[in-house]
């Protein structure tokens, strides 16, 4: 009544569905998520996989189980149920997975919101300043108090001392990471080759006999017509064998056994690089951090020698 008698605004009540919410937990991360990830990185590796078995073994070797029937389905280390790939956000599922593989579609990664860190990157308030007011520049300054802080904390921890000891923590890291990863795709590349090679070795056993009795009739048309789909798959053998240099046909008994070691060693490493990844990104935002401090201290020096010559 006061508002309306003395020609006041009035601010109309909202309904509670239309209130805006004040506590905003961050969104928790998701099994699903991870598959994604890993299938991006699969598809966007140097090597991509030449069709989808392929491709189901390279993420049989990233540490899921593979399950196939009436529609895939994949289960992770930590998983308790299946999930299917038909089941999967746009363009991860099976039918657009084959497409992007035949070559007649393009792969395109979704943006997964990530869990929140453990420390961020302090906000440059003076270039977010001229696009909002003052109580921005406030809430700014307490946040990125509230990073350095927590920036501090985490050097305190690794017991890093000086920007030397950060600065040499994060290049160890750094080189750590690739070198691990670098060992993680060398591992995928010898189990695709060892799957491969498998498969091309019990085929040629298979169509041997087929074809020398092929060379004796002296590559006869017609015995060619009979038994065409041997032929080929002896010759697709042995031009396996040749684009892999193998000199001597190994026995798929020893295959198998270096298959499981190599996988057991690139799970070994892909534990360990997601350890190491997550550790050197904490290690370049602190890096980040630190230097924007050192930053602003050196623009408040130039600042107050500035003032200081004007006022002489």
């Amino acid at each position: 009544m006061l508002c309306l008698e003395n020609g006041l605004s009035i601010i109309a009540p909202k309904p509670y569905s239309e209130r805006q919410k004040r506590t905003v937990f961050p969104r928790r991360p998701k099994l699903r998520d991870q598959l994604c990830e890993d299938i991006d990185r699969i598809l966007n590796a140097e090597k991509k996989p030449k069709d989808f078995n392929e491709f189901l073994q390279l993420l049989e070797a990233a540490e899921y189980e593979i399950k196939q029937g009436k529609n895939v389905s994949v289960r992770g280390k930590n998983q308790k149920r299946f999930i299917r790939l038909s089941s999967l956000p746009e363009g991860y599922r099976e039918a657009q997975l084959r497409k992007v593989l035949d070559g007649t579609a393009e792969h395109t990664p979704i943006v997964i919101p990530k869990a929140e860190k453990r420390f961020s990157l302090v906000i440059d308030i003076q270039a977010k300043l001229q696009e909002r007011g003052a109580g921005y520049e406030r809430w700014a300054k307490k946040f990125n108090l509230k990073q350095m802080s927590q920036t501090l904390l985490f050097l305190r921890d690794k017991g890093l001392d000086s920007i030397d000891d950060l600065d040499a923590a994060a290049a160890a890291g750094v080189a750590k990471r690739d070198a691990l990863l670098a060992d993680i795709k060398k591992a995928e590349t010898r189990l695709v080759e060892i799957g491969v090679l498998k498969k091309h070795i019990v085929n040629y056993s298979k169509t041997r006999a087929v074809y020398e009795e092929y060379r004796r009739s002296g590559y006869s048309k017609r015995f060619l017509k009979e038994h065409r789909e041997a032929i080929t798959l002896h010759k697709a053998a042995k031009k396996a064998f040749d684009e892999l240099g193998v000199k001597k046909i190994p026995k798929v008994k020893d295959l198998s056994t270096e298959y499981a070691q190599v996988l057991t060693d690139k799970k070994r490493m892909y534990a360990e690089y997601r350890q190491v990844r997550d550790e050197v990104q904490e290690l370049l935002i602190a890096q980040r951090n630190i230097a924007t401090l050192y930053a602003e201290d050196h623009g408040e020096e130039e600042s107050q020698k500035k003032k200081s010559t004007k006022d002489r």
